[in-house]
């Protein structure tokens, strides 16, 4: 695991600006984005851009533990932060279909769905237009691939590791990526104690 996961004195990053609260129901997120924009734009002249991307938590069992992959990549201040792997769609991929590619590119680690987790929307400002980005995030489980961020296309991914879900609170960066991680980690401990309990295989060394 990347030292740089549990740097000390790392600074908090705020919030993307106008950020709103989980939303675990993504039909609900999609007609409430719909209907109500934020009060702060709906003053401005600046054009309107949607848009949708796709990522969340691709999970291994690393000593009996389960473990999330998170990238590190700089915000638009330039400062390092630790954050869920995440892109655009592409084509006409669908955001199951992004987010498996996504996560793929950016932590090198291959998964399968296991099931939804939330949405998260926000809107930022830039020099042209305002824009209003929604994320879709799934629950992965870990099938093949290593820890690298060489696939990243982008090079936006500066480092992978790697993160217990026990460090999780303590090492994303946003308020929303760390309750989407407890809510994916009451899932699976539900799961690794229910009738039907699954847990992935341990993960090689």
């Amino acid at each position: 695991m990347s030292s740089a996961a549990h740097s000390e004195g790392r600074s908090p990053v705020p919030a993307p600006p106008g950020g709103h609260p989980l939303r675990i129901d993504p039909q609900a997120a999609r007609r409430a984005s719909s209907s109500v924009a934020p009060s702060s734009h709906q003053s401005s002249d600046l054009p309107v851009v949607e848009e949708t991307s796709a990522g969340g938590l691709v999970v291994a069992v690393l000593d009996g533990a389960f473990h999330a992959a998170v990238i590190a990549r700089r915000n638009r201040a330039g400062r390092l932060e630790w954050c869920l792997p995440k892109g655009h769609l592409e084509g006409v991929e669908t955001a199951e279909e992004a987010a498996i590619r996504e996560i793929t590119e950016e932590t090198g680690i291959v998964g399968t769905i296991q099931r939804r987790l939330g949405v998260i929307d926000y809107w930022f400002t830039g020099d042209d237009r305002r824009v209003h980005k929604v994320v879709h995030h799934f629950l992965l489980e870990a099938v093949g691939g290593y820890l690298t961020v060489e696939g990243d296309p982008d090079s936006e991914a500066e480092d992978v590791a790697w993160v217990a879900f026990t460090a999780l609170s303590a090492t994303l960066s946003y308020p929303n990526e760390r309750r989407l991680a407890a809510a994916a980690f009451e899932i699976l401990r539900d799961a690794q104690g229910g009738p039907q309990a699954h847990t992935p295989p341990p993960w090689p060394r």
